[in-house]
């Protein structure tokens, strides 16, 4: 259970924007020994008009993992909530729902954990499975864990069946080639023939767009191999979460310039889900922190909800994934949010999505 902080007054509901990349070095020689990370993710928002009463849902807890495990969370809130309830969600994935009842123009949400993360063990792509092997096995599964994966292998709503899609896929599908040999080649194509840019997309971009311009940012580069290996028959979720970044050399690391990262799994047999960054060209490694996975990036936005009132907004968000020793790792320095200046009740009102 997340320990909560509640301080002072006002509420409204937001959404965080889709992850890209930080402006440091993304690549990086992830360690071969386990990795321990203190993160920090803050979200500000300024409203133009008054937030009456609002709704929120927060995907930024982390998953409990076989490699992966946090020792203690820390929510921080401004203003406080009426209502916080902690839950699962359909795809097994830690929620958090906020009610908010005060009248308020500012809203300060502030999430702290600590996470040990262990090295993936080392995979020989060319002992998996053939994909047409594990194609069958998805339409006609055999066991539990082949049912539950049958679950990613259909279109949703940020990656609709594009014909384009299954043609850019072909390539990488050779007859008999190993599933994990084709998932990796295709997101190392996509790291050759995509363009990062940061201004190119939006969370409102469609997903056609990007196969088409061949710009974007690492969630459209995750909905881009998704939808290329569910073109092709196979499973695929979508996973959201932090990745480990160095600043440039001789450069120090920069505090709250991190940010939300996405990349993909796809199933390979049994228990097997094979994670892959095509924005890096690179398998998962101990750089990668889970928060939450689903079939697209709408299903784990990391914080979203319904206002009434508000007008425009403007939104920060600070992300901080600082590396820790194990010494390190005791106890979660928590900041003060914010002072709130008081608001006043406004005779109008008005339902909106977060942006």
């Amino acid at each position: 259970m997340a320990e909560v902080l509640q301080e002072k007054q006002p509420v409204r509901d937001v959404a965080d924007p889709a992850p890209t990349d930080p402006p440091q070095s993304r690549v990086h020689n992830p360690s071969p020994e386990p990795m321990r990370y203190r993160i920090r993710h803050t979200t500000s928002c300024e409203y133009t008009e008054e937030i009456q009463h609002a709704q929120h849902t927060l995907h930024l807890n982390p998953r409990a993992l076989p490699r992966q495990a946090f020792t203690k969370n820390v929510i921080t809130l401004e203003p406080p909530a009426a209502r916080l309830v902690e839950h699962v969600d359909y795809f097994g994935n830690p929620i958090t729902y906020l009610a908010l009842e005060i009248p308020h123009k500012k809203l300060f949400v502030q999430v702290d954990f600590e996470v040990e993360v262990m090295p993936p063990p080392n995979y020989d792509l060319s002992a998996t499975p053939p994909w047409e092997e594990i194609k069958a096995t998805i339409y006609a599964p055999p066991d539990a864990l082949a049912k539950d994966s049958n679950l990613f292998a259909f279109s949703s709503s940020m990656i609709p069946p594009l014909p384009g899609l299954a043609e850019y896929a072909a390539p990488s599908f050779t007859p008999g080639r190993p599933i994990g040999e084709v998932a990796f080649d295709l997101i190392t194509r996509i790291h050759a023939d995509f363009v990062f840019d940061p201004v190119a997309t939006t969370i409102a971009t469609p997903l056609a767009d990007v196969l088409t311009h061949k710009r974007g940012v690492c969630q459209d580069f995750a909905h881009l191999a998704i939808g290329c290996l569910r073109g092709m028959g196979l499973a695929a979720r979508y996973v959201s979460g932090y990745l480990r970044t160095v600043p440039p050399l001789g450069q120090p690391r920069l505090v709250g310039a991190d940010a939300t990262h996405a990349w993909l799994s796809v199933w390979c047999g049994g228990d097997l889900w094979l994670d892959l960054d095509p924005t890096n060209g690179t398998l998962g490694s101990t750089d990668m922190i889970t928060l939450a996975w689903g079939r697209d990036y709408d299903d784990v936005s990391p914080m979203r909800g319904v206002i009434i009132g508000g007008g425009g907004q403007n939104l920060t968000v600070e992300v901080d994934v600082e590396p820790v020793d194990e010494a390190q790792m005791t106890e979660i320095p928590v900041s003060e949010p914010p002072a709130l200046e008081p608001t006043q009740t406004q005779s109008q009102s008005q339902t909106q999505a977060p942006a």
